[in-house]
This record gives structure tokens, sequence and C-alpha cells, in this order.
């Protein structure tokens, strides 16, 4: 990036646009399993719920590995249209499908030979597990379609048109709900029902992104040239952060399911699993507000912009602050309807541990919403190494230690408030990094 800087003014209006409609995109995205717990919880009680709980690493592993060929190609593919360099576009949506098929790949192959040993190796046991294996198995023979809706939602946006991967993200959600009650109610699919719903609902929304990839000029293409192992390396550097992000809450549900059996066996699972669930509709809507931010960053940052550079970053920590608010608020004040509608046997161990869990483990949403946005930040302006520091931090280095530690002290409210302390220490260490949005940070 040369040191020009281009003087004009920034305005907030592009974000607002770009931020509004991703966030209600993703929020869209984060119900294809929020539409499965719901309807699980009703069609299969607390079992379903634990075998939901048990599979979702599975699912985060495989969705993240979509938003890190997704978020890492399409942050080069902005820089390039940053820098006016369109064959640099081409070549880096290429690289991007090449490494998408080869992980489809190993999906595939992990779905059809190795879900009963997932399985136990998740911890699933009888009936629990058999429902856990038939879901992590379709979710896995179903990971292209995963992978490719997340790679074209993310070159979509960056390519300007947010409005239509919102449409894209909202239909396939919808389209998921709808297949859910089908599947489960009328035709009493069980958990398989489930699954498939959420499978079909990723091709749903390929469909109605697949116009955008015939539209001329074609820059979403695959081209015949020789590879780079370089510009591999570039694209999985800056969506690592991406995949630890997600891989990292799927280790995290791995090892919490792990300390809620030994404190309170299946009930404290399946309530863990109502408040797993409702974290990663709030980690949804804060990567949509952050995504929505990156395109424009990128962009700028390709062509010397650091003004808007820092404007932008600026104003997605306001609004990461704002939107924390109002969900810690509607969240602490309505935990108990919120954790009864997933409880549909009226267990009353579950209906209080859920709602302990919700008004503890929230504290700490102003803390995650501002470490997601500068996590994407540091992606989108070409430093991936603080972006991982601080993507290992949330998700291993500090979470599950904390988790361990409170535990040990204070039973399952320590487990709780293990992660409002973790976001809140890694906050520090962000903007310790010294983003460069911040006053603290070094002007370009």
């Amino acid at each position: 990036v040369g040191e020009r800087t281009m003087e004009r003014h920034a305005h907030p209006g592009e974000f607002l646009r770009y931020a509004w409609l991703n966030v209600m995109g993703m929020l869209g995205l984060s119900c294809y399993i929020l539409a499965d717990t719901f309807f699980i919880a009703r069609a299969l009680g607390a079992d379903g719920l634990a075998a939901l709980n048990l599979a979702l690493p599975v699912y985060s592993l495989v969705h993240g590995s979509g938003l890190m060929l997704g978020v890492g190609g399409a942050t080069r593919y902005s820089i390039f249209r940053g820098q006016g360099l369109p064959p640099g576009e081409e070549r880096t949506f290429s690289h991007t499908l090449d490494l998408a098929l080869a992980l489809a790949g190993v999906c595939l192959c992990a779905g059809l030979f190795l879900s009963p040993a997932i399985t136990a190796l998740l911890g699933g046991r009888g009936a629990v597990g058999e429902m856990t294996r038939i879901y992590l198995q379709v979710i896995l023979l179903f990971s292209p379609a995963f992978l490719l809706n997340d790679i074209l939602l993310c070159y979509v946006r960056n390519d300007g048109s947010p409005r239509l991967a919102m449409a894209a993200m909202l239909t396939g959600s919808a389209s998921n709900v709808l297949l859910d009650y089908l599947f489960l109610f009328p035709l009493g699919m069980g958990i398989f029902g489930a699954v498939l719903a959420t499978g079909l609902a990723a091709l749903i929304s390929i469909a109605v992104l697949s116009p955008r990839l015939l539209r001329r000029p074609r820059p979403f293409r695959w081209v015949r040239e020789r590879r780079s192992g370089a510009m591999y390396l570039d694209l999985l550097a800056l969506g690592v952060p991406s995949l630890v992000t997600e891989a990292s809450s799927g280790i995290v549900i791995m090892a919490f399911n792990t300390i809620f059996l030994r404190l309170e066996g299946n009930t404290s699972v399946a309530a863990y699993g109502v408040v797993a669930n409702l974290s990663l509709v709030v980690s949804a809507i804060f990567t949509g507000l952050a995504q929505g931010g990156q395109p424009i960053i990128s962009r700028a940052w390709g062509g010397g912009d650091f003004l808007r550079v820092r404007h932008t970053g600026a104003w997605a920590c306001a609004a990461a602050l704002v939107l924390s608010a109002l969900l810690f608020s509607l969240l602490f004040l309505f935990a108990s309807p919120i954790a009864a509608l997933f409880n549909s046997q009226g267990d009353p161990a579950l209906q209080r541990i859920a709602v302990e869990g919700i008004r503890l483990y929230f504290i700490g949403l102003p803390f995650v919403g501002l470490n997601t946005v500068l996590v994407m930040y540091f992606t989108s302006t070409q430093r991936p190494a603080p972006a991982q520091l601080l993507s290992l931090c949330r998700g291993f280095f500090l979470l599950l230690p904390s988790a361990v530690l409170l535990a040990l002290a204070w039973g399952i409210p320590g487990v709780w408030l293990s992660y409002p302390l973790t976001e809140a220490l890694v906050t520090l260490l962000a903007l310790f990094l010294r983003p460069g949005l911040l006053p603290l940070g070094k002007k370009r």
C-alpha cells in the first residue's frame, strides 16, 4: 500500500447501509441453528436439545472454514479493487474456490466414514448419541453447500451488493424455518428432518446469489492459470481469524459441555444449549456489523484513503456499543420467557440454570462487540497477526482456563462469568495492540 492519502470526506451513510443490511442478513443466517433449537426442543425434548448442542462444534467448524475462505478472499479482492487491479480479482476468486474444493473433500470423507468416531469424541451416548451422529453426518455431507454459500455471500457483499447478500441470507433462513416445521411436525422426520432443512436452506441461498455469477463483467469466475502458493497462504492468513472465532466457539461448547456434565449432568447441558445458541445469534449480529465495515475499510486501505479507514472503524466500534446495550437489555429483561421457549417439558432445573446463564453470560456483550469489530479491522487493514492473536485469546488461551478455574471456585455461576471476564481482558489487549482508529492509535 502506498503512502498517499486521499482527503475526500468520509460519510457514515455508506457504512450504515452496509452494516444494517449485513446485520439483518447475518441475523437471518444465525436463525438456521436457532430455528433448529426451537423446533427440536418442541419435537424431541431435552434429549434432542442435548444432541444438537453436542453436534454444534462440527457446524461451527464447517461454517468457520467457509468464513475463513470467504473473508480472506473477499478482503484481498476488495484491496485489489481499491488498487484498480481487475486481474487480481479473478485470481483471488479462483484461488478461493481451489481451497474450498479441498476442504469440501475432507468434510465429505469425514461425513461418510468418521461420523460414529466423531460422535463418540463429542461425548454422545445412547439415544442422544445416535441423534448427534445423524445431525453431524448430514452437516458434513452438506459441507460443499455451506462453504460455497459463505464464500459467495462475502464476495457479493464486497462487490458492492450488500442488499443481494442480505436477501440470500434472509431467504435461506426463512426457508429453514418453514422446512424445519414441515419436516419435524407434519412429516415427523426427527433430527434428520431438522438438519436436512438446514442443508437445503444453504442451497436455496446459493440459488438467490447465482444470478450475480452470470452478470457481466464477471469477476466471480474460475480461471485457468498458474496458481500461487503465496496467494493461497495470503488468503488463509487473512481468513484465519474468522475460522478461529467460529471454530473456537465449537471447542468452547465442547469444553463447557464437559464442565456442565460434571457439575449437574444432562439438564445443565441442555440449559447451556439454550445459552450457546443465543450466543451464536448475538455473535452473528456483531459479525454482521464487522463485515459491514470490512468492504469499505479494505477498499479504502487498498486505495490509500486512511482517513476513511479510521472513520469507518470508529463508527463500527460505536455501533457495536449501542447494539450491545440494546441486546443485553432485552436478554436480561426477557431471560425467563426466552428460556421457557426452549423448555418444552417445563423442567424447573433447566429453567433456573438457563435464566441464570442468560443474565450472567451476556454481561460481556460490550466487549464482545468491540472485539469482533477490532479483529475484522486488523484483518481488513492487512494485519492478520494481531487479529489471529485476539481470536485465539478469545477462544482458547483465556476462555478455557478461566472457565475451569471459575468453575472450581464458584460452580455454574463461575462458568457463566468466565465469558465476560475473557472478553474484557481481550478488549484491553486489543487496545494495547493499537488498532489505529482510537485516539491512542498511530495515525497513518
